[in-house]
């Protein structure tokens, strides 16, 4: 089978049926190399292909027992136990310190990619399996756990840079034509393919109020990526989508000046802006101190501020997760096909 993906003979998918098995579909193998394929199986990482992944998200299994979903489904109503964290590329062209992701171990572009059906339907099929042995707990919700095995949300934004695939576009229509509403997370720094990509929500990173902030928090690899992220700002301003701004702050690195970060975000008029916390985990505990995170009182200070510089509404707030959501409307409608 070669996966060198063409658009012109690209046949539609057919969701997978449910008693579908992984071992009886012709998926192509991984190509990463051992000791990478192992440290995101410790990770918990399930490999898609060639270089797709996707993992269960822990609010996944909380929601179907009852307790709690993710800050995003009180936010935008998206059902946590209905959701697939999946990635259709597992490397990136940043190497942020607080990000929770292995960046110390960069990923290769492969020689070939895999298609955005072979990608929709392996993450379709590991997600069902996945979510299969939850039925059998006993504190599962028996309903919700049926639920589970019918996806109905693909958070792209598992790991890595997904505007680095090739077929992301295509990708996202893949996963409409499956019924699921999609999220793109991307860093800002291929503003053509964000032109060009239609998901029901598109976030973008802005991960520093500066250049000099940018570079020192999130070491890119090409020099010109900052000016990308500018481009990628004026792009959103009249994109078709709704458009999600996210801050991830971090003490002692991006956490400062409100006007600077109000005064990019003013050049994108997004939807909505997340403001969230640092949080202490995965490799990131290798880079930063457990006191690089801010407290929520502060995120909520910072919010407030950022909502009156912005002329935005403070629409909702999480402690748990340290999030805060600002809003240009007074009212945040959930997230549709």
């Amino acid at each position: 089978m070669t996966h060198i993906f063409q658009m012109s003979n690209l046949p539609r998918h057919q969701l997978l049926p449910m008693s579908t098995s992984p071992k009886h579909q012709l998926l192509p193998m991984s190509t990463l190399p051992e000791h990478q394929l192992e440290l995101f199986k410790k990770m918990g990482y399930h490999i898609v292909g060639t270089h797709g992944a996707v993992k269960p998200c822990l609010w996944s299994g909380r929601s179907i027992k009852g307790k709690g979903s993710c800050y995003k489904s009180q936010f935008y109503d998206i059902q946590s136990h209905r959701c697939i964290q999946m990635t259709p590329f597992l490397g990136c062209n940043q190497s942020c310190l607080h990000c929770w992701r292995p960046v110390e171990h960069p990923v290769d572009m492969p020689a070939e990619w895999d298609s955005p059906e072979e990608i929709v339907g392996g993450c379709i099929m590991e997600q069902r399996r996945l979510m299969s042995g939850y039925g059998g707990l006993d504190d599962a919700d028996k309903i919700k756990w049926k639920e589970s095995l019918e996806p109905k949300h693909a958070a792209i934004s598992l790991a890595g840079e997904p505007t680095l695939y090739p077929f992301l576009p295509e990708l996202v229509q893949e996963f409409h034509k499956q019924g699921l509403t999609t999220f793109v997370v991307t860093n800002g720094t291929k503003p053509d393919v964000i032109e060009i990509i239609r998901p029901s929500q598109l976030y973008m990173s802005l991960d520093a109020p500066d250049k000099e902030t940018y570079i020192h928090s999130c070491a890119p690899d090409h020099k010109d990526q900052w000016e990308r992220i500018l481009e990628s700002l004026e792009v959103l301003c009249h994109h078709p989508c709704r458009i999600a701004i996210r801050l991830t702050l971090t003490k002692g690195l991006n956490f400062k000046d409100v006007t600077g970060y109000a005064r990019l975000i003013k050049l994108a008029e997004p939807d909505f802006v997340e403001v969230k916390a640092y949080m202490h985990l995965g490799y990131s505990r290798k880079r930063l101190e457990r006191d690089a995170m801010p407290r929520h009182e502060e995120i909520l200070e910072f919010t407030s501020q950022l909502g009156r510089e912005l002329g935005y509404h403070m629409a909702d707030d999480v402690e748990l997760s340290r999030v805060a959501l600002l809003s240009k409307e007074e009212k945040v409608t959930p997230v549709t096909l």
